[in-house]
């Protein structure tokens, strides 16, 4: 396989000049660049792209953390990020967290240790004081990390407010609530504020259950799904994200019970899996495409020095309507 000394003699020029045009770190007339590039087309030379990259003190690679690649909201997330950092030259390294208890904190680490450029995390398991530790550029997907690090979230109280409506206004008495974990700061939790609030002034009653802290596998769904429904609770409205809406609508049908006509649902977060079922979900719906966006544009902006004042950028989110709901 051929070198760069092999590269060099061919063209008959000095290794160092072939080092500075492939590093791009000082002069090569033109001649001489079209003399080295036939050299490596000749002796079909790949330049070693971790080498170069080391060189300029960056490793073309960020790394995307989520709890779980197979959840539909991460999966759609992951695939609109890698395309977008390929667009700016960079590859995409995924870390899935929710199978070790250290997993979170050793993708940090390579962070630290110059293995990655930039990290997106979307994991809600490590404490934050981990994050505050590192001096390298971090962008977060719906939690708070302090506020050095920028996060990226949607309108989760709009969000929470069009949820409610919805299932008011197709006459829902008493709800049945999923929320998620209070352990951690996120925006999240507005949604859920938003919507209690919405179902007390409206004279609602609502029986909330909280769901473990990064959970986010279909046997736990399922499980809690059965712990819920063995009590025989009586309602006539649920709200919960995808997967569990989906899981609560299998639960009705096993109990013949009618959606939408005994039971309405809202589904939040709006993925592709609440658009194949059938009956199809009426949801809330994050913009998941621009969140990915956003979040590598901040991340690729922090690399190259730009400093933000705002911390937060909030995205908008919208009702789809399905057949869950009578609206």
């Amino acid at each position: 396989m051929a070198g760069i000394k092999d590269v060099a003699k061919k063209a008959g020029v000095g290794v160092g000049t072939v080092s500075r045009m492939l590093n791009d770190s000082g002069y090569v007339a033109d001649d001489t660049r079209k003399k080295i590039e036939i050299a490596m087309r000749e002796l079909n030379y790949t330049p070693n792209e971790l080498a170069r990259n080391l060189y300029h003190k960056r490793t073309g690679i960020i790394a995307v953390l989520v709890p779980n690649a197979s959840h539909p909201f991460f999966s759609e997330f992951v695939n609109y990020a890698e395309a977008e950092l390929y667009k700016i030259g960079y590859k995409m390294m995924l870390c899935n967290t929710e199978k070790a208890n250290n997993a979170e904190l050793e993708y940090l680490d390579m962070l630290n240790r110059h293995i990655v450029d930039g990290v997106i995390t979307g994991v809600h398991s490590l404490n934050v004081e981990e994050y505050k530790k590192i001096q390298k550029p971090i962008v977060a997907l719906d939690r708070y990390l302090g506020d050095r690090i920028p996060v990226v979230a949607v309108n989760h109280k709009k969000g929470g407010h069009l949820a409610a409506e919805a299932l008011i206004n197709s006459g829902c008495k008493k709800i049945l609530h999923f929320i998620g974990t209070t352990v951690v700061g996120s925006p999240y939790h507005e949604r859920h504020i938003e919507f209690e609030n919405v179902m007390r002034e409206n004279h609602i009653k609502t029986l909330s259950y909280e769901l473990e802290w990064n959970r986010f596998d279909t046997e736990y769904y399922q499980r809690v799904i059965k712990e819920v429904f063995s009590k025989d609770i009586d309602v006539d409205g649920i709200f919960a994200v995808d997967r569990m809406a989906i899981e609560c609508m299998n639960e009705m049908i096993r109990k013949h019970r009618k959606v939408p006509e005994d039971v309405k649902l809202v589904a939040y977060d709006g993925t592709f899996i609440t658009e194949i079922v059938e009956p199809k979900m009426t949801a809330i719906v994050q913009p998941i495409e621009e969140l990915a966006k956003e979040s590598v544009k901040l991340l690729f902006d922090l690399i190259n020095g730009k400093e933000y004042k705002d911390k937060q950028v909030t995205l908008e989110v919208t009702l789809r309507k399905g057949n869950t709901t009578i609206i």
